[in-house]
């Protein structure tokens, strides 16, 4: 059937409108839900329950039905109805946000992590077979090519000279060489599948333990006495909801007030309102104002130039994007996937550090 249920009930108006906007995305489609979670490979009952409103889908998911629903109409989506369905997403995942929901996009990016490492795998593999024959071909032409040298020469010093001397030779010449063209080549493409592989594994580990981490929020946070006033606050900033989410629940169990904020203008805003904040988590690559920029606003404001800030993005560490970091003001400079156990590890010190100095201030 491709009559879609109705909304569920109780739900909040930023629920309600994301699954409307997804609603008229599908429909546009004109096949069931079974079917198109067939073609997706997900699950059935969950993709109903994104279009039911009941549960808020990653963000890959509003992604691929957009790129679906393009390819449908032979039109692609507009930039201005992508940041819409953006904005209805952000703040569907802000109001909805739970442990949870933070352990099935965990759980998403983890499955999306596997299936890189066994393609990565596979790849290698095929590439390691194809690299053994062409290794092996070589082997045996240089016997041959090594034989002639001897039969027509012992003198000769150049393959020129015995190209000249026999046309059969200049065959087996370049045949060796383009094998030769082809071990640079597959090897290159092997060490390529090898470093993705490996990256993919490093990725599945982290994300297992922030799986981890947040699983174990209920229990802690049941057991967890009221939050003092005093204690001060963490600013997490990233512009991608499902980042903000997974990043909130694994500082939960901590006893720092969390206030997390889509980009850099909004970050520069939470610290004017407040001016109490132990250390800045922020993303690197966000649109309009990044990381480096903000932390760059943060540093000028003398009301919050000693606030510690540490840059978490996707780009990885290497020395030119960590030397940026740094010379932006930065204290640490982390990549994603994190651990979790570092994180919360390193927000506990500079939370120390703060509240020492806090104590210190009052004694004067």
């Amino acid at each position: 059937m491709r009559e879609l249920r109705p909304l569920a009930q109780g739900l909040t108006p930023e629920s309600r409108a994301l699954a409307m906007a997804l609603r008229e995305l599908f429909e546009g489609l004109g096949v069931s839900i079974r079917r198109y979670a067939a073609r997706r490979v997900r699950d059935a009952g969950t993709f109903s329950r994104y279009l039911g409103g009941t549960r808020v889908p990653p963000w890959e998911v509003v992604m691929d039905l957009f790129t679906d629903v393009a390819e449908h109409r032979g039109m692609a989506a507009t930039p201005d109805a992508i940041e819409l369905v953006r904005r209805l997403h952000r703040a569907a995942v802000e109001t909805t946000a739970t442990p949870r929901h933070a352990v099935e996009v965990l759980e998403q990016q983890l499955a999306e992590a596997d299936r890189v490492s066994r393609r990565s795998t596979a790849r290698g593999d095929a590439l390691g077979d194809a690299l053994l024959d062409r290794k092996h071909r070589i082997a045996d032409l240089e016997v041959r090519l090594n034989q002639l040298e001897a039969e027509w020469s012992a003198e000769r010093e150049r393959a020129e000279r015995l190209a000249a001397a026999s046309p059969g030779v200049t065959e087996l010449l370049q045949e060796r060489d383009q094998l030769q063209d082809e071990v640079t080549r597959l090897s290159a493409e092997l060490n390529e599948a090898c470093k993705r592989r490996d990256e993919a594994e490093q990725r599945c580990t982290l994300l297992e333990r922030q799986l981890e981490a947040v699983e174990q929020v209920p229990a802690v946070a049941a057991a967890a006495p009221v939050v003092p006033r005093s204690m001060p606050k963490v600013l997490i900033v990233d512009d991608q909801p499902d980042n903000l989410l997974a990043m909130t629940a694994v500082l939960a169990t901590l006893d720092q007030e969390l206030v997390a904020v889509p980009s850099g203008r909004e970050a520069l805003k939470a610290l004017l309102d407040h001016d109490d904040f132990a250390v800045i988590i922020m993303d690197v690559q966000m649109p309009d104002m990044d990381g480096y920029e903000t932390a760059a606003h943060i540093k000028r404001r003398p009301r919050t130039h000693d606030v510690p800030i540490i840059f978490l993005t996707a780009m990885g560490t290497d020395p030119e994007h960590s030397a940026r970091g740094y010379a932006a003001g930065a204290v640490d400079y982390i990549s994603k996937p994190f651990d979790p156990w570092v994180l919360r590890a390193k927000v506990a010190v500079f939370t120390g550090i703060y509240l020492e100095q806090r104590r210190l201030a009052g004694d004067q």
